[in-house]
């Protein structure tokens, strides 16, 4: 390798690792922005094929039972992790080698990284960011920060995210007045938005509601207060 060659390897290095280190950089400091400041959309809802609707509202303002009807069904470990949770993902290895087919094993931490920043799909680079996201956002955000996030941008049907456009589509009141019972059918949309309906559950779905609000029982009330306070 001539001199030249070296020199001009060693620069496409250097503008390579300060090309990185500035997107990092950037993404640092939209973390801290938006761990003060709402976001105003999110990577799925710039991707929708649909119309968005989406209102930001304020944890604060919710019944806890909205945000334990979301942990009860989609990760009940939220309050002890740190983004990843490494118990589900063996749990789900072990269950696709005895069923066949991996279920999903991603926390609300992940799928709050995932549609506020990411694409949809299954590919090991994908659920590697959001992985690193995930970690990201519990150590600038914190767990309510997340939460608050992630029931503002969740999809809940076509083109409809967030709890509080749920709640007026499905319920036609605001998400402050949702009930168990309504908080449980807004959480079993979450794995397929598109396909299902809050006001006409199929039988699977009305047992999924059920086992819900029996889980957000066993929870208890005060399962999300060190972390809502």
């Amino acid at each position: 390798m001539t001199q030249s060659e070296r020199g001009f390897g060693g620069w496409t290095w250097f503008v390579l690792w300060r090309t990185v280190l500035g997107m990092l950089l950037l993404l640092l400091i939209l973390l801290l922005t938006l761990r003060f400041v709402a976001p105003p959309t999110s990577s799925f809802m710039l991707q929708s094929p649909y119309p968005v609707r989406q209102q930001w509202v304020r944890i604060d303002s919710l019944p806890a039972h909205v945000a334990l009807a979301m942990v009860a069904s989609e990760d009940q470990r939220f309050p002890a992790h740190f983004g990843v949770d490494f118990s589900a993902i063996s749990d789900a290895l072990a269950q696709s080698e005895q069923r066949g087919g991996l279920r999903g094993a991603s926390t609300i931490s992940q799928q709050t990284a995932k549609n506020l920043l990411l694409w949809p799909g299954r590919s090991l680079v994908r659920k590697g960011l959001e992985a690193g996201l995930a970690l990201s956002l519990e150590v600038i955000w914190g767990k309510k920060r997340i939460l608050e996030v992630y029931l503002n941008i969740a999809e809940f049907g076509k083109g409809i995210y967030g709890v509080e456009a749920a709640s007026q589509y499905y319920f036609n009141k605001p998400a402050s007045k949702l009930t168990r019972n309504e908080a449980a059918r807004l959480a079993v949309l979450l794995p397929g938005p598109r396909s299902r309906d809050a006001r006409q559950l199929t039988p699977y779905l009305q047992q999924r509601v059920a086992w819900v609000e029996r889980q957000m029982q066993q929870l208890g009330a005060g399962y999300l207060g060190p972390i809502l306070k």
